[in-house]
């Protein structure tokens, strides 16, 4: 109550925020009537002289208020649309580094034009990221007219283009381009063997369309750079050929007999775990199956990869849904994307999962990926010196983007009051029930010519509604995986009168639902005439539209995120329209069998809900509202647990790419083999004559095979042996500076050869091998650390400890390899040199 009336009296944080925002609008406002009477040519102008400001000393935020006028008056002209005052505010939120929430259909493309412009006056680039390369394609075409007559260059970072055409792009003051292609353009860069064949420059500003489904959604997967290794086709068949003999424990309890099944499902984390007994077959049918050595196992190290093998195969054919996690195209597994419902055609899942999947449904099994190089999202955005993003939902996830991101959310006021009617969500007992409503709910709106949209989770939910409707003569158009080229078609058109539009989501689309149907633009029409007459027609059918009630919404069951819901809901009601909506649920829904209590279920039947009724009561919704908070938790524990053990890399990450650029930008890299090789000499003195034990024990002759295995080199043992009174570092500088001089001599007697580019090639080879079998090492450790929990150590605490241990020895590796290949490269034609003392 006290919150409550604090708020009332003071207003919000976000309410005091804007106040303080609106004295610059107002200013911005007050410059309109001067910056209208400039000529174009003196508009272009503008640009020339606020970069002259930027470099005499002035801020961006010096030039904001009349750079934004410029822009808006430069948008009234070039593409007709003029900012309304709350898009202005935006502007001001994307620049001052926080996320904008503007609801759907208020106009976040036009927005974003400010803060783009703005940023790319100080020459150091600006990176647009949007969800797909369709809306990038779209808004890099849309707005390249207004930033090229503002003397800006526009860049288009698209998948597949050359070096040379990455580097131009690159050089543009504005790039558009996918959140996937920038992250891997980045692991790429670190990747060459030259810098000539890096692309990015400096990570200067980011601009994040769809914030939430790119930093939130898809955060719980890194982005791994991959190539293929070893097939293992044949143990994958065997391995799913085996699983289909294993049950399913029904209840899971840790006192019921071991003989009830062989594996139980935790819905909630969509995990398969093997009873004990379970364990005990699968590992009898490895056996039969000649997968393990007899009296081998499964608890082996190094067999723990057949146990992900097992899991996977479980998942695959328990957990994953084709139709729903996948779809069959040209005989290949695609994924189908949880959020967008959209095709990811060049992703696989890891760990073998895609290859399980493959197996399932008896297809072409493609080679596992090995892991090249990785990163988070949420690790690589945070390499921008500045960060801003903007949705129409992100106020639910507010708390994840301030402690991850230190991104602030800014809520938006609408240009127009909504007053879209929100009904209360209907309960039915079984799922037939429910989509008997929904189609009598559909057929109702048909009758009053009112525009539809369905939203489903799944392909096979949305096919399955469409055939009934067509069975019942109503025309329909299905989006999903399956067609998503004619999305944006689709999207334009279903606000028409009558149509119904049955879609799997509606994240991340970018197209606005329009009442009456999308108008045609003059280019798009032969004549004036024909112009005119389609735009008397269409406000004839829109006005219509509004008649009818606007568009309608009906959602099949709640998302498991409440994001999702109100990315549907808010495809109604944009800009003042008239609109409703109504989610339809039933008792066998994922959300409510898994998430909603058992309490509430039992209160939900004595209320007297029967088969062939409906329940609509306020607290069925602040249950939903719970288990979808409950949801949201589990998943930001799971990105926050992900990013926690990709800090940890990183830093192994940054040491990596630290030494790779060092090594590719410059020209002699002698100081550096140097370095190495005294790193390594004092390595092998420090092992077979440290100074911890008595000289008398020194493995001397240990060491003497060592340096003639490794260095050509054979040193005398008596001559070693006059210096063993003194401490090893004496012993250390005789050997060093014998090598030493013996590597310089020869680099210069066989200068012909381009030794520089000999050893470069040698570092780079082997610091990429050495990473890429860490990487994957550190996979495996990270996929069973949590087995620590049982001997009450902390699993992170023990992943920090050995990741780190591996990160030493890696290195130690690398230098001791890097060695001994150069000099078998450089001296390979050389004896052995015999030192006479």
């Amino acid at each position: 109550m006290l919150l409550r009336l604090l708020k009332l009296m003071f207003g919000s944080r976000n309410d005091r925020i804007l106040n303080e925002l609106y004295s610059i609008v107002n200013h911005i406002n007050s410059l309109e009537k001067y910056v209208v009477k400039l000529s174009d040519q003196e508009l272009q102008n503008k640009t020339v002289l606020f970069k002259n400001d930027l470099q005499n000393g002035k801020i961006l935020d010096d030039l904001l208020p009349e750079a934004f006028a410029v822009v808006r008056e430069s948008s009234k002209r070039i593409l007709n649309m003029r900012h309304f005052d709350v898009q202005i505010l935006g502007g001001i939120v994307l620049h001052n580094k926080c996320i904008a929430e503007m609801y759907t259909g208020e106009g976040k493309t036009l927005t974003s034009i400010l803060s783009i412009y703005l940023n790319a006056l100080n020459g150091n680039g600006v990176h647009v990221v949007t969800m797909n390369e369709y809306l990038c394609k779209r808004d890099a075409e849309k707005h390249r007219m207004l930033f090229e007559f503002l003397g800006l260059t526009v860049g288009l970072n698209m998948s597949g283009l050359s070096i040379a055409d990455k580097k131009k792009v690159y050089s543009s003051d504005i790039i558009y381009g996918t959140h996937n292609e920038f992250c891997f353009d980045y692991l790429r860069d670190n990747m060459v063997f030259s810098n000539q064949d890096c692309v990015q420059n400096q990570l200067n500003y980011v601009l994040i369309d769809e914030v939430d489904s790119i930093l939130i959604d898809e955060a719980r997967t890194p982005v791994v750079l991959s190539g293929a290794s070893v097939n293992r086709s044949e143990i994958y068949r065997k391995i799913n050929d085996i699983v289909l003999y294993l049950t399913m424990q029904k209840k899971y309890n840790i006192q019921c007999s071991n003989k009830i099944g062989h594996f139980h499902i935790d819905e909630e984390t969509r995990q398969i775990n093997l009873t004990e007994y379970g364990f005990r077959i699968v590992e009898k049918f490895l056996y039969d199956s000649c997968l393990i050595h007899n009296n081998d196992s499964l608890y082996s190290s190094y067999n723990i990869i057949l146990i992900q093998n097992v899991i996977d195969a479980l998942r695959a054919h328990n957990i994953f849904q084709k139709n729903v996690d996948y779809i069959i195209q040209d005989n290949k597994v695609v994924i189908v994307d949880e959020y967008t419902g959209r095709l990811m055609g060049h992703y696989r899942w890891s760990d073998g999962l895609h290859q399980a999947i493959e197996a399932k449904e008896k297809l072409k099994i493609f080679s596992e990926n090995q892991i090249l190089a990785s990163i988070t999202f949420q690790n690589y955005f945070k390499l921008y010196k500045k960060i801003s993003g903007m949705t129409g939902t992100a106020s639910t996830e507010m708390l994840e983007f301030s402690y991850i991101y230190d991104l602030d959310t800014i809520i938006i006021p609408t240009n127009r009051s909504i007053i879209r009617k929100d009904y209360s969500d209907v309960l039915y007992i079984t799922v037939q029930e429910k989509y008997d409503a929904i189609v009598k709910d559909i057929q109702k709106c048909v009758f009053i010519n009112q525009p539809v949209l369905v939203g489903t989770i799944s392909i096979e939910k949305s096919e399955m509604i469409s055939r009934r409707l067509f069975q019942l003569g109503i025309e329909n158009n299905v989006l999903n995986a399956k067609n998503v080229i004619e999305e944006a078609k689709i999207i334009s058109q279903a606000g028409k009168l009558s149509s119904v539009t049955i879609s799997t989501n509606m994240a991340g689309r970018g197209t606005d639902i329009v009442l009456g149907g999308n108008k045609k633009l003059r280019m798009e029409c032969h004549s004036d005439q024909e112009y005119k007459m389609h735009q008397l027609s269409w406000k004839r059918e829109h006005d219509l539209v509004i008649l009818s009630g606007g568009l309608h919404i009906i959602g099949t069951e709640r998302y498991e995120s409440r994001r999702i819901d109100n990315q549907l809901r808010g495809r109604s009601g944009r800009q003042g329209d008239p609109g409703s909506s109504r989610f339809y649920l039933s008792m066998d829904d994922t959300l409510i069998r898994i998430f909603i209590p058992n309490k509430i279920k039992i209160m939900i039947r004595r209320l007297g809900i029967k088969v062939g009724c409906s329940l609509e009561n306020s607290w069925i919704t602040k249950a939903i509202y719970h288990a979808q908070k409950k949801i949201e938790n589990q998943n930001f524990e799971i990105r926050k647990q992900l990013l926690e053990y990709d800090n940890i890399l990183n830093e192994q990450r940054k040491v990596i790419y630290k030494k790779r650029y060092e090594i590719i930008s410059t020209k002699n890299i002698s100081f550096l083999i140097q370095n190495i090789l005294r790193d390594v000499i004092l390595n092998i003195i420090n092992i077979y004559c440290p100074n911890n034990i008595f000289y008398k024990k020194w493995k001397i002759i240990d060491m003497v095979q060592i340096l003639k295995t490794d260095f050509h080199l054979i040193f005398s043992i008596i001559y070693l042996n006059k210096h063993i009174n003194f401490s090893n570092r004496i012993i250390f500088n005789k050997i060093y500076q014998v090598i030493k001089k013996k590597y310089y001599f020869h680099k210069m007697k066989d200068s012909f050869l381009n030794i520089y580019d000999i050893e470069r090639r040698i570092m780079l080879f082997y610091l990429d091998k050495l990473w890429k079998e860490h990487l994957l090492s550190l996979e495996y450790l990270k996929r069973s650390i949590h087995l620590r929990s049982y001997a009450q150590k902390e699993p992170k605490q023990e992943y920090i400890r050995e990741s780190f241990i591996m990160f030493t020895n890696m290195l130690n590796t690398l230098k001791h390899e890097v060695v001994l290949r150069i000099f078998e490269k450089i001296f390979f034609f050389k004896m052995f040199v015999k030192i006479i003392v």
